[in-house]
């Protein structure tokens, strides 16, 4: 009988050390990213500074969240950092000091030197700030990989920023007109959920970090924390 009874508590303990395993995977899971381009926040390589070092200065992008994608810039003696070659052209175009260019080496997860990657052009994975998209590689081969398996050319960054360029106008304005949508959404939010806030915000990313930090609308994130910062940024226009 002791025996019997050892056995069966033994069994028990080990039944609920496996549901709690269990249940603590599918926690992580929840935790884990769900869009392509994101990445889980130990991999992420932040290389701009500030308090809004989290958001892309172009349209306010969380950069963890397309960190595929991202690009960066030294830009008027600071670094910046974009989620997209989208984000980085309009600074090109806007500021003729730009230099050392980086894209993330989707193999890696590091930033390398963009002049010298390669990029699988228009794979049928999502695009960042465009229909088409673009993900940057070091090594030809690995390009080729993602190409065989998603779709897509590979092509030189020369190639690849002088397409980007040219549907640089077409594409903002279908972000411009993405973005005024999402401001009357913001706008309604903004009126329902948070404090008077005064002033005025230059980017996206500035009002963004205001909300994050100065919490007037509370704990919000995502689409709402995006939608907001926008109506925050446009309604001073």
């Amino acid at each position: 009988m002791k025996k019997m009874a050892y056995l069966l508590i033994t069994l028990f303990l080990v039944n609920s050390t496996m549901i709690a395993e269990d249940v603590k995977q599918q926690n992580m899971g929840k935790k884990m990213p769900t869009r392509f381009q994101a990445v889980s926040p130990d991999k992420v390589v932040i290389l701009q500074e500030g308090e809004g070092k989290m958001y892309c200065p172009k349209c306010g992008m969380t950069l963890p969240m397309f960190y595929k994608t991202n690009h960066a810039a030294h830009v008027a003696g600071k670094t910046k950092q974009y989620c997209s070659i989208h984000c980085m052209a309009l600074a090109m175009k806007n500021d003729a000091n730009v230099t050392d260019l980086k894209v993330v080496d989707n193999a890696t997860l590091k930033f390398i030197d963009a002049t010298k990657a390669w990029y699988v052009f228009g794979s049928d994975k999502p695009g960042t700030m465009s229909m088409t998209s673009k993900y940057g590689f070091a090594n030809k081969a690995d390009a080729e990989a993602f190409a065989k398996d998603f779709g897509g050319k590979v092509m030189n960054f020369e190639d690849t920023l002088a397409s980007v360029k040219g549907t640089l106008e077409k594409e903002s304005a279908m972000v411009a007109k993405k973005q005024g949508m999402m401001a009357k959404k913001g706008e309604m939010m903004y009126n329902k959920m948070c404090k008077p806030v005064a002033g005025e915000f230059k980017t996206i990313a500035e009002a963004k970090t205001f909300l994050a930090t100065e919490k007037p609308c509370g704990e919000i994130k995502g689409k709402q924390l995006q939608a907001i910062s926008i109506y925050l940024k446009t309604r001073t226009k």
